[in-house]
């Protein structure tokens, strides 16, 4: 059971999301919240306090009554609860959540105990709020997504539980949950922050990370197919360059290929006897996109590492407007809502993966194309060629995916659209960021899943599978337990997406 309000590493906010561990609130972190809570009640008297006795954005030149400042937290809440499109995934909005709790936890907030007790129920109990994809620009945070949440803890609009989509008055009733009354601002210090974009981008690093090991396994089966020399993997080699990522890239690519039969020394063959052929039988060197896997996926593991890195401080930050500072006596106004840190890391994450679809695209076709890889019948056809297709109609998605992916990956980070009267005269668009960078993640699986599956086809004609290092006979009997080789034409779609499922959940 993780404490929330102490640091969450990314790594235990990873196993609350992933892995069902539960939640608690300790005394301490109970105890700071109230204590900001009744020191904002006491300071905002007889002081203007944007968001307390004020209107909102452009609005704020406005005083609010005493008798409908509450009211106030409520109108914004309700109004701003505009979000359109698809409903986000239970998993990001589950992981929204958790970051939203996290920073409310740090006592930086002014919210009542009332509201950290009911997002951790929401989370223990697997209750997650509708919430849709579209309506933030990541300036003020998360204002429209947010507010979806805020409006289930007032008890209003609807969540998934146990799978199905209920109105938040129905589950609380099975729940024996009660809403949170409004307090002094919790409407404000509910939707003025990052975490919608951030708990979908903590979720978008667990599957990049997937996606970044996949990769690197397949590229090493695909160099045991071709029986290509160890040198471009060696230490030696990659120890000339000082990049971290290469060097673990092809660390891995050495753990994983330890025990291959197929992986062939240089100096047996190319550097032994007297060499006097014109024209050499042997390759001399693979493809770039086998010889080069350390230096295209080291960056992107480099990338995913410093993407994390970022979302982990956000999470432990204050991102709030204002923020409220009980140990100096004082109300901070200012803009720890601009969600700009996390939008150029979504954008830098996308990039990565596309290119990482990339790289599986051309290692797909390499297999495919008879005529560069030398060994395999054209499409990888098991079958009569000419009469049967093998992986022929599935490149057509691959290709498709992967130039789907290629359009996505243009940055949302430098498409400011002014608003809110152009008092948000610059916005982040972290949130579509991270929404795109969600989609580019989900257009990857489905690229990897074609190329694991013609590589297991590639090894029965092969016939390698005993040949093949462990891990990589691993993952052959692993999808071959889920399609069986086939040589007749299969519809082909019930096949990728089984496999999808198995690289998203393994």
């Amino acid at each position: 059971m993780n404490t929330i309000g102490e640091y969450l590493s990314l790594k235990e906010f990873e196993s609350i999301i992933f892995g069902n561990t539960k939640i608690n609130i300790s005394k301490i972190v109970l105890d700071r919240v109230n204590e900001s809570f009744d020191f904002l009640k006491e300071f905002s008297k007889n002081k203007i306090i944007y968001g307390v006795n004020t209107g909102f954005g452009p609005m704020a030149q406005y005083r609010i009554k005493d008798e409908d400042q509450i009211q106030l937290q409520y109108n914004l809440i309700r109004s701003h609860s505009s979000g359109t499109g698809k409903p986000l995934n239970p998993v990001l909005v589950k992981a929204a959540i958790l970051a939203r709790l996290n920073t409310l936890s740090l006592g930086n907030s002014g919210v009542h105990p009332s509201v950290i007790h009911l997002m951790k129920d929401f989370i223990n109990k697997d209750i997650t709020p509708l919430i849709f994809e579209h309506g933030g620009v990541g300036a003020s945070g998360d204002l429209v997504q947010l507010s979806h949440l805020a409006l289930t803890l007032i008890g209003e609009g609807e969540v998934f539980y146990k799978g199905e989509r209920k109105s938040t008055k129905e589950v609380f009733e099975i729940e024996n949950l009660s809403p949170i009354q409004v307090e002094i601002r919790e409407g404000l210090a509910l939707i003025n922050g990052t975490s919608v974009m951030t708990g979908i981008g903590v979720v978008n690093v667990h599957h990049a990370n997937k996606l970044l090991d996949w990769s690197l396994k397949f590229s090493c089966t695909i160099n045991e197919l071709v029986q290509a020399y160890d040198d471009h993997f060696s230490e030696e080699l990659n120890q000339t360059k000082r990049h971290k990522g290469q060097r673990e890239v092809a660390a891995r690519m050495r753990q994983n290929l330890s025990d291959s039969t197929l992986i062939r020394k240089r100096e047996d063959h190319l550097y032994t006897g007297e060499n006097t052929q014109e024209i050499f039988k042997e390759k001399v060197q693979e493809y770039y996109s086998l010889r080069c896997v350390p230096q295209i996926l080291g960056p992107i593991l480099e990338t995913i590492n410093n993407v994390g890195s970022i979302l982990e401080d956000e999470f432990n930050s204050a991102n709030d407007n204002p923020i409220i500072d009980v140990k100096n006596k004082h109300v901070y106004h200012g803009g720890n809502f601009h969600g700009d840190y996390i939008s150029l890391e979504m954008d830098k994450l996308k990039i990565v993966v596309t290119k990482l679809t990339m790289l599986a695209e051309r290692q797909l076709n390499y297999l495919l194309n008879s005529k560069i890889n030398e060994i395999l019948p054209p499409f990888v056809n098991l079958g009569t060629l000419g009469f049967n297709f093998g992986m022929q109609g599935v490149q057509f998605t691959a290709t498709s995916t992967t130039a789907e992916n290629q359009m996505l990956s243009n940055p949302m980070y430098v498409h400011s659209i002014p608003n809110n009267n152009d008092n948000q005269d610059i916005v982040s668009m972290g949130t579509n960021a991270a929404v795109i960078t969600a989609k580019v993640i989900e257009n990857s699986f489905e690229v990897l899943a074609i190329e694991l599956i013609t590589i297991v086809q590639a090894i029965d004609y092969l016939e390698q599978k005993d040949q093949i290092s462990s891990v990589s006979k691993k993952i052959y009997d692993d999808i071959r337990a889920i399609i069986p080789k086939f040589k007749e034409d299969q519809v082909m779609y019930p096949f990728v997406q089984k496999v999808k499922d198995y690289l998203i959940n393994n």
